[in-house]
């Protein structure tokens, strides 16, 4: 088998390539870019393994991409490669409509005509996997049902509204050329590897430096939150399962506000590494919100659970001492991060 998986080197799709590394014999084809976010090191054990190719491409550039099919001649795709930043989209809505909607439609059209070269088995166990949000639902409020596979699209921010084209044209390629597509959605990830933009990396890193702890309006935004590792084998069940046309859902019921989020960090960091100037919830500070700011996102996964087999192994407190013991252990990752390419400023357009 050979798996060709675009953004391998992000934060998903790493977990995702360690996965398949770990867990299978199969080669992995990493197509990525290279952008800010991207981290060759999240490979870990498996940098430098011979089962990893990384072809440094942009999913955007078409003969690029019918390069690749080409001369690895995949079995599947899984395609993460994506523009993720809610904030960055505010700031600059440009480059998530050229990668997210642009590089799918790229990507999309140089995987059917290699599908089409193909025949017999190969033909029909191929699958196009597109990985994608739980943010292309909109928002829900409290004591609304969460989100499955029949909730109507609503979109709110530039990154969702990107993402949710995304999706349709997936799913357009699958109902027009009967091609072998489809979506999984996912809420929001944290653990080992995650860009210090994010919330929890941010915090954490914030606190240990003892800087402000920003939270957005009063912390009362709601997200439901999975470990990456979880994800990851979620994500490889329905690469190796998934049926063409389906929609997996894909959560682990852990709903939390920000806030909550926020002081369980200050909670676990203080157990693990003592601050002499007192408690971190000292540093908790309320800024201006986001603009358009969806208030809660909540996922449910029985069908994905009954269609992969899958149930998530990590509960919110032991992943997040994990994650946090993870970045606690791994500051020669981050501190380059930090003083080189993003130093916790504030992003989101915010006008005064």
């Amino acid at each position: 088998m050979l798996f060709l998986i675009t953004g391998g080197y992000g934060f998903i799709g790493s977990a995702v390539v360690r996965r398949l590394l770990t867990t299978t014999g199969a080669t992995v084809v990493n197509v990525d870019k290279m952008t800010y976010a991207a981290s060759p090191a999240s490979l870990g054990m498996h940098a430098g393994e011979a089962r990893h190719v990384h072809v440094q491409a942009d999913i955007c550039d078409v003969e690029a991409m019918r390069a690749v099919f080409a001369a690895h001649k995949p079995t599947a795709v899984m395609h993460l490669a994506a523009e993720s930043h809610v904030d960055r989209s505010i700031d600059g809505p440009a480059e998530f409509i050229r990668t997210n909607v642009v590089g799918t439609q790229v990507l999309l059209e140089a995987a059917r005509e290699y599908w089409n070269t193909l025949q017999g088995e190969a033909k029909a166990a191929f699958r196009f996997h597109h990985v994608s949000t739980d943010e292309v639902f909109g928002s829900l409020y409290p004591g609304d049902p969460p989100f499955t596979p029949e909730t109507p699209y609503d979109p709110r921010s530039p990154y969702s509204a990107s993402k949710a084209a995304s999706d349709h044209l997936v799913r357009a390629w699958n109902h027009t050329y009967g091609f072998p597509s489809f979506v999984s959605n996912t809420t929001n990830n944290y653990g080992p590897w995650q860009f210090p933009e994010k919330l929890i990396p941010l915090v954490t890193l914030n606190a240990l430096e003892g800087k402000p702890l920003p939270v957005y309006g009063e912390g009362a935004n709601i997200r439901d939150w999975l470990h990456v590792e979880d994800h990851a084998e979620a994500l490889v069940l329905a690469l190796m399962h998934g049926k063409p046309g389906a929609t997996y859902c894909i959560g682990p019921r852990q709903e939390r506000t920000n806030l909550e989020v926020v002081k369980a960090i200050c909670a676990t960091l203080d157990r693990l590494r003592p601050d002499a100037a007192g408690p971190r919830e000292r540093l908790i500070t309320f800024v201006r919100d986001r603009p358009g700011h969806d208030f809660r996102y909540a996922m449910d996964p029985s069908g994905a659970e009954a269609a992969l087999g899958w149930k998530p192994r990590y509960d919110f407190e032991a992943g997040l001492e994990q994650t946090i013991r993870w970045y606690l252990d791994h500051e020669a990752w981050w501190r380059p991060i930090r003083e080189k390419a993003y130093a916790g400023q504030r992003l989101g357009g915010v006008k005064s």
